[in-house]
């Protein structure tokens, strides 16, 4: 699949969220959304990733940004993570892979030196207006939050 760039219009979503509700897109004209793509919950560098976002939570809110975590995992797997990881934010449920496929987050990728075929850890911020503002893809678990936060300013 195609992935995003600056400028493009963003693919418009609805998915089961970790905490028994939905997170529609749409329904977030007039904030900026930070949704980041991650393979598995509970896997040492999705933890890693999560716990990023979760701890940069009140800058990122301060600054007027949602932040939604988008996997394969079905929803009580993602309950469970949630709860683990005490995340504060909402976790999208994408088992049948449309939202990844939509944001070119799925799709063939190397792990250890081997060609897959796989999630692609990445990170695209969607504007007030609905287009993509920022779209980073084969993104590092580690240190990408704080990266994430100096392009968007926010040190």
């Amino acid at each position: 699949m195609p992935r995003l760039s600056v400028g493009d219009p963003a693919p418009d979503f609805t998915v089961p969220t970790a905490d028994g509700g939905t997170f529609t897109l749409s329904e977030q004209r007039g904030t900026r959304v930070v949704i980041f793509f991650f393979p598995a919950a509970m896997t040492p560098g999705c933890t890693t990733q999560a716990c990023d976002f979760r701890d940069s939570l009140g800058a990122l809110q301060a600054a007027g940004y949602t932040v939604l975590g988008i996997s394969p995992d079905p929803v009580p797997r993602l309950q469970e993570f949630t709860e683990s990881a005490a995340l504060t934010y909402p976790l999208g449920s994408d088992p049948d892979r449309a939202v990844l496929l939509a944001y070119g987050a799925y799709g063939e990728k190397k792990l250890y030196g081997k060609t897959v075929e796989g999630v692609i850890r990445s990170t695209v911020v969607v504007g007030a207006d609905g287009d993509v503002e920022v779209a980073q893809y084969n993104v590092k678990a580690t240190g990408h939050v704080a990266k994430l936060r100096r392009d968007l300013g926010l040190g």
